[in-house]
């Protein structure tokens, strides 16, 4: 028995040691959000550096992505190295996506889509989102999909009321109550939708 005990232990301390440096090597060379947004474009980059300044390092960092989760208000918060041209209410790009659990009404999704293009609804999944290059503007696209969805606003006046604030707080500095934070309470708990099943005889787009 004691010519076999020494090599049994030794394997048995290879294997923990093995293991052990795998468990420990991602926590021991992570990505660091700072190191990374250092190669980004510059506007990604600064938007990256404001949000890092108010919620703190991104849970999740990539070469081109920074994702916080629950963070202050929002279910997730993703900045990712890109620009999307968007010429609503003048021309600027989009990189920062900020979701919150909502119910999407199948029947308000084409004048939500008509308001502002870069809200994005996932009515499987129970979300809302806009992209923006500001959390500001992300706070009033949002809340001014509210307005719409609860019959508060016409899409018109919607766009008109987007347009003006950003333009008073681009002048004076101030943004007005609908871009400092959600004029609602946002559902928690799942708002997913998961639709009804695909009967047989059924229509496509029918009620069952």
């Amino acid at each position: 028995m004691r010519r076999f005990l020494a090599p049994a232990v030794a394997v048995f301390a290879v294997a923990v040691t093995v293991g052990a440096a795998q468990q420990s090597s991602p926590a021991t060379s992570p990505l660091k959000a700072e190191q990374v947004i250092a190669s980004w474009k510059p506007k990604p980059a600064e938007v990256a550096r404001t949000m890092i300044k108010k919620y703190g390092q991104p849970q999740e960092v990539t070469s081109n992505r920074l994702v916080w989760h629950r963070n202050g208000p929002w279910k997730f918060t993703q900045l990712v190295n890109e620009e999307v041209p968007h010429s609503f209410p003048m021309a600027h790009t989009d990189m920062l996506y900020q979701s919150i659990a909502y119910r999407i009404e199948p029947e308000k999704a084409d004048e939500l889509i008509q308001y502002d293009g870069s809200i994005i609804l996932e009515r499987t999944k129970g979300e809302i989102a806009a992209r923006c290059d500001k959390e500001e503007a992300n706070f009033l696209a949002i809340n001014l999909a509210h307005d719409i969805a609860t019959g508060k606003r016409t899409v018109d006046d919607a766009r008109r009321f987007y347009a003006e604030s950003i333009q008073t707080m681009m002048k004076t500095g101030k943004p007005n109550e609908y871009l400092q934070g959600f004029r609602f309470t946002p559902p928690t708990g799942d708002q997913g939708d998961p639709d009804k099943p695909f009967g047989p005889g059924g229509a496509p787009g029918e009620k069952r």
